[in-house]
């Protein structure tokens, strides 16, 4: 009986596992192929997932778009660097939130990718920025 129940056990965790590939695998296909530096650590104890030349970049699942935006600034202000954000997109649902963080990325300069299950990476068009006037926000 307790053979059944650890087995039973084992089969719905394995069920309810969240993710194709932890965050790690998918940071380091993408620090790979951009020359980055993995885990790049800040004075205060952050680390960065990739840090570049140039970038400061934060990896993370789709569903996380929003926090993405916010670490990836904190890196570009602590680091000096531009802003980056890898958004992993491992079913369609993750659209919805790559589509949410958009206009996001346009409007405070972050350089916005999507990684896939396969590991393919793609720059992401991003709308223009419009700001708006007084008028409009009243």
């Amino acid at each position: 009986m307790k053979t059944i129940i650890l087995i039973a056990a084992l089969l719905v965790q394995g069920l309810a596992a969240k993710h194709l590939h932890r965050e790690k695998v998918y940071q380091r296909a993408f620090c790979d192929r951009v020359h980055g530096r993995m885990e790049y650590r800040l004075r205060d104890g952050t680390r960065v997932d990739c840090q570049t030349a140039t970038y400061s970049f934060e990896v993370d699942f789709g569903r996380h778009a929003f926090e993405s935006v916010g670490q990836a600034l904190y890196y570009a202000l602590m680091t000096g660097k531009r802003p980056g954000i890898v958004l992993i997109r491992e079913t369609r649902k993750d659209d919805r939130y790559i589509g949410r963080v958009k206009r996001l990325a346009a409007r405070y300069g972050i350089y916005l990718f999507v990684i896939d299950t396969a590991f393919r990476i793609r720059a992401v068009k991003l709308p223009q920025y419009h700001k708006p006037t007084t008028k409009e926000i009243r």
